[in-house]
């Protein structure tokens, strides 16, 4: 039980302050997870991480916070891994709450400046991720090969068609290029990421597809709030690839067009949604909180979430007894390549394109990838950034 409660401990001191500080979407928490897991806490290797992360794109759901709770399971269980998901999620979540319950109208400068400044530095983070990974995973011509071309793809079509970008560098890495790529050992997942149960593992694949049936045939025969809404957001956590701005038309098909929400209701929160730390996901606790309150506002929380939750614990446990197999490995050695040119694109946009606007927010970005290639924690880059942020922009 000691072990326990100093392993929760650890997951709280390393996730509460990401909770408040980790802006800029999936690619710059992917960057923040790194340098806090691998390289200050050393909970995991590189190649364990890359293969998580890659991993991760193929589930549906938010990509960082089905990381995050990969992470907290691996270090505390499934304690561990709720308390991973919830700090966070809170400081998004509040945030979006109390705007969808009183929708306030801000116009504070120095406010503004902070997101500002929060924003710029969030392109610092994924170079500094960008080259890490690189070093690493790219070491060889076909790997830079597949790197460069997912991204001068995801640049030209757009981040739409990143699934499809993955699945095709997947294909090529298991059969073609395989002994063209950067050959490794499975990474020792014993060490690096608690083992799931096969019991666990089968139960919550049960429950996702049990859940995803059950809560549409119950929609279909009941206008009763709790079931509607939380098909609803169910649904959209199930069946969405390619993170918080893929979901937003589903989500908008669902509360817009049953008439839950007005059009300038949906697009005042999804405009605040850009302004806040952790994942984009949590547009759901405005939703909620527009359309029921409170108790909305957590239903959606935690519905939109809770698929993920369960196809993460499921695919920790096929990878643990899969991540053998040559095809395997050289699939994901592409996928992992891939997932660098996935990066590259998103850091251009939405990053640099809404983040770096001017030459102050250029020079907030290049001091916070440099203080991190030196070594600087997360949260103190952040606070940085944000207090010029506040001053300069």
């Amino acid at each position: 039980m000691s072990n326990l409660t100093g392993n929760l401990r650890e997951v709280g001191r390393s996730f509460f302050p990401l909770g408040w500080t980790a802006f800029g979407g999936p690619a710059a928490h992917l960057g923040y997870f790194r340098t806090e897991f691998v390289h200050r806490r050393g909970w995991l290797g590189d190649a364990a991480y890359a293969d998580l992360v890659a991993m991760s794109q193929f589930l549906p759901g938010p990509a960082s916070s089905k990381v995050g709770m990969a992470l907290g399971y691996g270090r505390a269980g499934l304690a561990g891994m709720a308390y991973s998901w919830l700090l966070f999620t809170f400081p998004s979540a509040l945030i979006l709450t109390v705007f969808g319950l009183a929708v306030p109208g801000s116009g504070v400068s120095w406010l503004d400046g902070l997101l500002a400044g929060l924003l710029a530095a969030a392109a610092g983070v994924v170079v500094h991720a960008i080259v890490g990974m690189a070093k690493k995973l790219l070491t060889t011509p076909t790997a830079w090969a597949l790197a460069l071309i997912s991204s001068a793809l995801l640049l030209v079509a757009g981040s739409a068609w990143q699934l499809a970008v993955l699945a095709v560098a997947g294909l090529l890495g298991a059969t073609v290029l395989r002994r063209f790529l950067p050959t490794s050992q499975a990474p020792d997942t014993a060490n690096d990421l608690r083992a799931v149960p096969a019991g666990l593992a089968w139960g919550c694949l049960g429950a996702f597809f049990l859940l995803l049936g059950g809560l549409a045939a119950a929609a279909q025969f009941t206008d009763s709030y709790l079931v509607t809404r939380a098909n609803a957001f169910y649904q959209s956590g199930a069946l969405v690839f390619g993170g918080g701005h893929v979901v937003l038309p589903l989500l908008e098909d669902q509360f817009v067009g049953a008439g839950w929400l007005s059009q300038q209701e949906f697009l005042a929160g999804y405009s605040v949604a850009q302004g806040v730390p952790g994942p984009l996901f949590t547009f759901a606790s405005y939703l909620g909180a527009v359309d029921g309150g409170i108790a909305g506002a957590v239903l959606g929380t935690v519905l939109i979430f809770l698929p993920g939750a369960f196809l993460t614990l499921s695919a920790l446990y096929f990878w643990a007894r899969w991540n053998h197999l040559a095809w395997l490995r050289g699939a994901f050695s592409a996928i992992s390549a891939a997932v660098i040119g996935l990066l590259v694109a998103a850091l251009w946009d939405p990053i640099i394109t809404h983040g770096v606007t001017g030459w102050a927010s250029g020079m907030i970005a290049v001091a916070a990838g440099a203080a991190l290639f030196f070594k600087a924690p997360p949260w103190a880059v952040a606070v940085g950034a944000a207090l010029a942020g506040a001053v300069l922009l």
